[in-house]
């Protein structure tokens, strides 16, 4: 069981919601949706995120399973130790996220958590896996890296029900499906103790979890060794 589950209720929260439209990362001629902006209007949730909210490969973002990123704004003043006085840390969005809120961070949501935003409904679909763009985009060449050793990844969420939502609106979780697999210990096994049989295999047959996940852990099961991280982290040498 994994002791940093946490069963307690958790005080609703208001998110600032974020969009952004695919343009060039800084420096660079590489196209990305990373750069999300504070909206002031509502917005129709879908299947796939909010409308108008860009990605530029398909491929790795966006999707049924990465419908909304969801960033703790809690994360910030250890950001600032770590990496010292950065604009992106100074306001929502610098991570990329959908949504920015204080209050709930990855030891204290685990996958299969259900929240109600507006007239959606959201459910904890899986961690985020950190990308070589957040390295063009706070121009450190192992942010990605450093995101994913922190464990302060935030999550994605998938769409059970579509509706529209608001700035203002409450982010209220509604149910726990699984509460003892918090996103702290979902990271912790697939980047800390990687061939923890017992927690792979505990992965692999987490039905609330998003497919691409419960796959690697069934990979590391049968060949006892873990993926290359590097094109994912570092992108094309």
């Amino acid at each position: 069981m994994d002791t940093h589950a946490d069963h307690a209720p958790q005080p609703d929260l208001i998110p600032v919601l974020l969009t952004g439209r695919v343009a060039p990362l800084p420096g660079s001629e590489i196209l990305s949706g990373i750069a999300k902006a504070k909206t002031d209007e509502p917005l129709w949730l879908g299947p796939e995120g909010f409308h108008g909210d860009m990605q530029a490969d398909r491929r790795v973002h966006g999707g049924i399973e990465k419908a909304l990123h969801h960033y703790p704004r809690d994360h910030a003043p250890a950001w600032r130790d770590e990496i010292g006085a950065h604009p992106l840390l100074d306001r929502p969005g610098g991570f990329g996220e959908n949504l920015s809120a204080e209050g709930l961070t990855e030891d204290r949501v685990a996958v299969g958590d259900i929240f109600r935003l507006g007239a959606a409904l959201l459910q904890v679909s899986q961690g985020r896996q950190p990308c070589w763009k957040l390295n063009l985009r706070f121009g450190l060449p192992d942010m990605a890296r450093r995101v994913q050793a922190s464990g302060r990844t935030g999550w994605y969420y998938r769409v059970l029900e579509a509706g529209r939502v608001a700035p203002g609106d409450r982010l209220s979780r509604i149910d726990r499906l699984a509460p003892d697999w918090t996103l702290h210990r979902l990271w912790r096994a697939m980047y800390v103790d990687r061939l923890d049989r017992a927690e792979l295999a505990g992965i692999a047959g987490l039905e609330v979890l998003a497919e691409g996940w419960r796959r690697h852990a069934q990979r590391r099961l049968e060949s006892g060794r873990v993926e290359d991280w590097r094109p994912r982290l570092e992108g094309a040498r």
